[in-house]
């Protein structure tokens, strides 16, 4: 079994009744000029009330003799039926911090066990399309303890998730390699790349 086994088998219309996971919205406002304009909107209905972001997206390196290395994942994601290459994530839960959902996220996705450093301002996603948002945390791998060395995800039924990881200095010729192989690379990991890439060609 692998992630490269899913495809897609049909699409439709998706009702309001049936939709579990987002909604769409239509939304009047004045522009610069006093013009009143309309603009569709997809958000979604999983952000708990207590909550500001939807969810996390996980930097989490691992430093090693040979060279430090992030941990990536691929999924499939139906949406653009292509295998996609992502950093770890995932939802925030009621009540949660970003911190204790990015910790949480990488035991479940990965079995990785870590501790929070560094938190991101908030991000949008698509903010011309929809009001999705999340924060990047940072976590710390201490690859000198038990779980660490002998990892064990706890994924739901539901979730296929293949994991490696990509010294940080080769992050960009990488996915490029995956583009080329059919794979989707996913903005987080993209920006990523290119900010690893302008670092070095700059000397910052």
């Amino acid at each position: 079994m692998s992630v490269f086994d899913a495809k897609v088998t049909q699409t439709g219309p998706l009702t309001e009744e049936e939709a579990r996971w987002i909604k769409l919205e239509k939304i009047t406002y004045q522009d610069p000029n006093g013009i009143s304009r309309t603009w569709e909107s997809a958000e979604r209905r999983t952000r708990p009330k207590d909550a500001d972001i939807d969810g996390v997206g996980i930097v989490a390196i691992l430093e090693k003799p040979t060279g430090n290395e992030l941990i990536l994942q691929k999924q499939y994601r139906p949406p653009i039926d292509k295998v996609t290459i992502e950093v770890p994530a995932g939802l925030i839960d009621e009540g949660e911090t970003a911190e204790e959902c990015a910790v949480r996220e990488l035991r479940e996705e990965t079995g990785y066990v870590g501790v929070a450093t560094e938190t991101s301002p908030m991000m949008f996603n698509d903010p011309g399309f929809c009001n999705t948002n999340l924060k990047m945390v940072h976590v710390s791998v201490d690859m000198e303890l038990p779980e660490n060395q002998d990892l064990k995800p706890m994924l739901e039924d539901s979730e296929f998730i293949e994991v490696f990881t990509v010294k940080l200095k080769d992050l960009w010729d990488v996915c490029k390699t995956f583009e080329s192989e059919g794979c989707a690379i996913d903005a987080r990991v993209g920006t990523l790349a290119e900010g690893i890439l302008l670092a070095q060609r700059f000397k910052l």
